[in-house]
């Protein structure tokens, strides 16, 4: 992509599973579609990506391959992850007049090496003159208004699609960590698999998010609800449309619920004493998209005995924090992982 001839801008991405938010600086967000591209197989054309490609996931011809090349929070597929990073910085770049811009890049803390080194690639590619990374934990800290340079902790929890981390920081370092792979998307696989043994259904993924969003939760309700899924018939190969409940969604779920509160226990008894009292009066801070699952919040709270907060925008920490990080890049370098030039 030859970005040569435009102005400098500065920009942030939130390199998620299931979505792709991007921030330029002094602009805040502006862009923000799912991680999804549709390829022509035979010669390699980029369809669609973003949201018009969502709508393609189970519904293409042969000659048309519609992925989510994020998997569990890290680039599974290379090549198709740096075609959509690379349309959708050309679109932002287009659109704010943004040329080889520094970028900023919320990554898993789990992240290995070789997934670094593509997420970087990715990026210099697409046109960036300098990418730096930041621990997602890091970033949605920051872009949930803590203040992470303070000499005292704070726990973040940022379930994404993907996976979900939790960080005990301090001092503008990350002292604990833990990161599960297990985010959004197992939510949804729980209720496609829960659904074709249980009720004889298949169901898509699309179908399985719409209902956790609709009626999930991770404790009951105050009262049942009730939604449709539509689906196919195992038994006679039909479409057919059938009830759900809250509940039956929570028993789908269960497992990996638990997991998530698991994750978090262990790094909460992994904390150094002197910053246990601070996070026990703080309590903890929830962001990204699975923290909007219903009663999640009360739950974690009771297994915990700690107050428990969802950000004011939770599914936009990450972003938030990337584009903070670059309107004061100096001061927060020392939360910034390896810089790479192009």
């Amino acid at each position: 992509m030859n970005l040569l001839g435009w102005n400098s801008k500065d920009i942030g991405v939130d390199l998620g599973t299931a979505n792709i938010i991007i921030t330029v600086k002094g602009k805040g967000i502006v862009l923000n579609e799912p991680s999804v591209i549709a390829i022509e197989k035979g010669t390699g054309e980029i369809l669609a990506t973003g949201n018009e490609a969502k709508e393609m996931l189970g519904r293409t011809p042969e000659n048309i391959n519609a992925i989510r090349p994020m998997k569990e929070g890290v680039i599974a597929d290379y090549t198709a992850t740096g075609l959509m990073i690379k349309t959708m910085l050309q679109k932002v770049c287009k659109r704010y007049n943004a040329g080889r811009p520094r970028v900023v890049v919320g990554v898993p803390s789990g992240i290995t090496e070789v997934e670094k080194r593509a997420v970087e690639e990715s990026i210099l590619q697409a046109g960036a003159k300098e990418v730096y990374l930041i621990e997602e934990p890091m970033a949605a800290a920051i872009g949930a208004g803590l203040d992470v340079a303070e000499p005292a902790g704070n726990i973040i929890v940022d379930i994404g699609g993907g996976t979900t981390e939790v960080a005990i920081i301090s001092l503008g370092g990350i002292v604990v960590s833990n990161s599960l792979r297990i985010g959004g998307d197992k939510l949804n696989q729980d209720i496609v698999n829960y659904v074709k043994r249980e009720m004889n259904l298949a169901i898509g993924e699309n179908m399985a998010e719409q209902i956790k969003i609709s009626i999930g939760c991770a404790k009951p309700l105050m009262a049942e609800e009730v939604d449709k899924i539509r689906g196919r018939n195992l038994g006679n190969g039909f479409p057919e449309t059938i009830e759900i409940t809250s509940t039956q969604i929570q028993e789908a779920i269960s497992e990996s619920v638990e997991k998530i509160i698991d994750v978090i226990k262990q790094t909460l008894e992994r904390t150094p004493p002197e910053l246990a009292s601070d996070i026990m009066e703080k309590g903890i801070v929830l962001t990204g998209g699975g923290s909007l699952l219903k009663n999640f919040d009360q739950l974690l709270s009771e297994r915990t005995d700690m107050p428990v907060y969802i950000a004011e925008k939770p599914l936009e920490c990450v972003a938030q924090g990337a584009e903070k990080a670059l309107e004061d890049i100096e001061k927060l370098k020392v939360v910034l992982m390896n810089s790479r030039k192009r």
